[in-house]
């Protein structure tokens, strides 16, 4: 309760200053400031002195592995951690990498939304984006704030501004370097092997009638992959916007079965036009069908009764009349209600002669 000066370290915010007897008269330094420039990396004059003392002379390929952190005004800036273990071992590698689990990152860019995501295939082309950013963010807003992910991989060090326009208030980014760019680029990886995973286990969990993993593991998707945002509309009819959202993703999982299954959507059959119908190629193999429907809460108390009422419409609307006209038997029939609201999941349903309302 006596300090009078203190440093706190790291590359977010992790609170906001009160102007009461808390946390407060804070001085926030961020790596676009000016202040303490000459504190952090190796210069270039450093990096070369030393490779010549270990008698190293690929400069140039350092330069492009390690250089490219700017603090401030100060350009031409080296990761330290990687030109010392360079040194040591010398050998050109993502030492960095090694450092942390990266984890944060890893989670803001699954979560991201659509734009984003655009945005991060472009710096794996090695393309600029130009873009604001926050980088007074607080640390447990990273995931209210759509953008929020370019302050991080700023303060971070994975891409470094090229320019700033002070008329719109927007940066042009790249990757910081070689090194930077492998490890993000890894990360991305990761995540698409982490969809991609998840995929094969939901499409066998459906062609098996695995509700219970079906569930476990759309609930698993919509809580680690998919944003807030995404599930918003900037239309009036946000119920058609999330409902389009879940439709068009599922379709995604089910992409990999063509050649397998037909997969149809918003096609006309019995009294209406089902979501999701796959005509199986062996008529010995299922067919399914797949509504989804947005709870509706001045009509359903509950995403049970929002599973329902979708499994009803198939029933009621006689979803299942092309199916029949393929000559798939009518007890070879799966239904499936999907029921959302917002990050909240349910899946219900199994075989067509067997559910009951």
């Amino acid at each position: 309760q006596w300090i009078e000066r203190g440093i706190i370290t790291g590359i977010t915010r992790v609170a906001k200053e009160s102007i009461f007897s808390d946390l407060n008269n804070l001085e926030v330094v961020t790596v676009t400031s000016d202040r303490y420039i000459d504190c952090f990396g190796f210069t270039e004059q450093e990096v070369f002195k030393a490779m010549d003392t270990y008698d190293l002379t690929n400069k140039e390929e350092v330069k492009q592995w390690y250089d490219g952190f700017i603090f401030g005004n100060q350009k031409e800036i080296y990761n330290p951690w990687s030109i010392i273990n360079f040194l040591l071992k010398k050998k050109l590698d993502t030492y960095w990498a090694n450092t942390s689990s990266n984890g944060l990152v890893g989670k803001l860019i699954a979560k991201s939304n659509r734009i984003i995501k655009e945005e991060i295939e472009k710096l794996l082309l090695r393309e600029p984006i130009v873009t604001k950013l926050e980088e007074q963010i607080v640390f447990s807003e990273l995931y209210t704030k759509n953008e929020a992910i370019w302050g991080l991989l700023l303060a971070s060090g994975y891409v470094k501004p090229l320019s700033f326009d002070i008329s719109t208030q927007q940066y042009k980014l790249i990757p910081t370097n070689i090194e930077s760019y492998y490890i993000l680029k890894n990360q991305i990886s990761n995540w698409f092997r982490y969809v991609s995973d998840k995929k094969n286990d939901f499409i066998n969990a459906l062609l098996n009638d695995n509700i219970d993993d079906m569930n476990e593991l759309m609930i698993d998707i919509t809580e680690n992959i998919f944003s807030y945002f995404d599930l918003k509309s900037k239309s009036k009819n946000e119920k058609d916007t999330a409902e389009n959202f879940y439709h068009a993703f599922v379709l995604g999982l089910l992409v990999d079965l063509e050649g397998k299954y037909k997969i149809r959507s918003n096609r006309e059959s019995g009294l209406g036009r089902y979501d999701i119908c796959m005509f199986p190629s062996d008529i010995s193999d299922r067919g399914i069908i797949i509504e989804f429907k947005i709870m509706r809460e001045k009509k359903e108390k509950n995403l049970d009764e929002t599973c329902t009422n979708a499994l009803k419409q198939i029933k009621d609307k006689h979803y299942i009349n092309e199916l029949l006209a393929h000559k798939i038997d009518t007890n070879n029939i799966y239904i499936y209600g999907f029921a959302f609201k917002g990050k909240n999941v349910l899946i219900s349903g199994g075989l067509y002669t067997e559910v009951n309302f």
